[in-house]
């Protein structure tokens, strides 16, 4: 029903309603029952169509913007694409003669496409749980981190206080944490056979492999770090350090003084990270009823839980031995990382064409420190 014919039937039954009223009036009498019931039922077909309006306008409306819904994921959708194309061609050493097909270049190679560049790092968070845990910064140039440190026997206070007695103050001090841009790159080898295929995704497989790479380079900085020339590292930077009662095992009572470390506010999101053997030692222990310390838990990462927290392990930890540092725990977003989302790769045609191959090396920029103390304890083995 068009929008107008409703409209002319809704002024229409308007007049008849003040017809109605206007024999009343020159009449010098109230309606009349009938006149009465004749004005309501006019009444009512304008509150029908009134409502048959309101519907067909809000139909219109979402017409609109789901049209104008499908038209910009039909755009996106083209820009991905064309993107996709140039990142392949890019890579088989195809050029374009539209300016557009072309990747611009960068200080260290071309600059991968926004939409490639997004799928990369995403991927390295869907694979990296160390790095998706952590509090992450995607941001250029170099990051300055503010926190609040107070100082030893000056914490804030509140006491009791006498009228007209100056209170005494006493306060921690802001400081803070530079995160900077240290390049690294991720080296992925294709063989030329593949790249020859023309139904082969070349871009899906270079995303899979840089990502790869990235997230094992990432998380092994974020562990152990490089000492102060890049990434600090937990292991490196973390101050909160628990030594065990013995140098050559682990009891459960080193992880509990592990846990109780992390104040309460921070044991929510906490977890543990360890090497696979050190978790294998972990499951044979038990408690004084003989009941294991890992709880079986189909809900977490691993399907254990040890101390009701999730248990991670990763190779980039030490295994158990004398003087080494072999868990974490605590909140990882007390660890900072900035990764920049802007990825430039290079292609080498001729430093691997012995192997029938061409390498594609993935350029990124990272940091990472720990930002907050609190949040974060480490379990060392004790010395023998």
């Amino acid at each position: 029903m068009e929008l107008k014919y409703l409209t002319e039937q809704r002024a229409e039954n308007q007049n008849k309603m003040q017809d109605i009223l206007n024999v009343a009036k020159g009449e010098k009498r109230a309606l009349t029952e009938e006149e009465i019931k004749k004005f309501n039922e006019l009444k009512k077909l304008i509150d029908e169509i009134d409502a048959t309006i309101k519907a067909e306008e809000e139909t219109r409306k979402n017409d609109i913007n789901e049209s104008q819904k499908e038209e910009t994921e039909k755009q996106s959708e083209s820009i991905e694409n064309a993107e996709q194309r140039a990142f392949a061609n890019f890579i088989r050493g195809i050029k374009t003669e539209n300016r557009a097909n072309n990747l611009d270049l960068g200080n260290n190679g071309a600059v991968v496409p926004q939409t490639i560049a997004n799928k990369i790092i995403e991927k390295v968070k869907e694979i990296c749980p160390i790095y998706s845990l952590s509090e992450i910064y995607n941001v250029k140039g170099d990051l300055v981190i503010p926190y609040y440190a107070e100082n030893a026997g000056e914490d804030i206070t509140c006491a009791y206080a006498t009228e007209f007695t100056d209170l005494t103050s006493t306060a921690g001090k802001f400081t803070s944490i530079s995160l900077s841009s240290y390049l690294a790159g991720a080296l992925t080898k294709i063989s030329k056979s593949l790249i020859n295929k023309s139904d082969f995704d070349i871009t899906n497989f270079v995303v899979k492999k840089m990502s790869e790479a990235i997230a094992e380079f990432i998380e092994k900085e974020l562990l152990n770090g490089t000492g102060t020339s890049a990434c600090q590292g937990i292991l490196t930077g973390a101050t909160n350090i628990i030594e065990t009662s013995a140098s050559g095992k682990i009891s459960a009572d080193d992880l509990i003084d592990l846990q109780e470390s992390v104040i309460d506010n921070y044991q929510k999101n906490a977890v543990f990270i360890m090497n696979r053997s050190t978790r294998k030692a972990i499951r044979k222990l038990k408690d004084n009823d003989g009941n294991y310390l890992l709880n079986r838990d189909f809900t977490s990462a691993w399907g254990y839980t040890l101390l009701g927290k999730p248990v991670y392990t990763s190779d980039n930890t030490p295994e158990i031995e004398a003087g080494e540092k072999i868990i974490i725990y605590g909140d990882m977003t007390g660890l900072s990382v900035k990764l920049t989302k802007d990825v430039e790769i290079q292609v080498l045609q001729e430093l691997y064409a012995a192997q029938h191959a061409l390498g594609v090396v993935g350029w990124v920029e990272i940091d990472g420190k720990v930002t907050d103390q609190q949040k974060l304890a480490v379990l060392q083995m004790k010395s023998e």
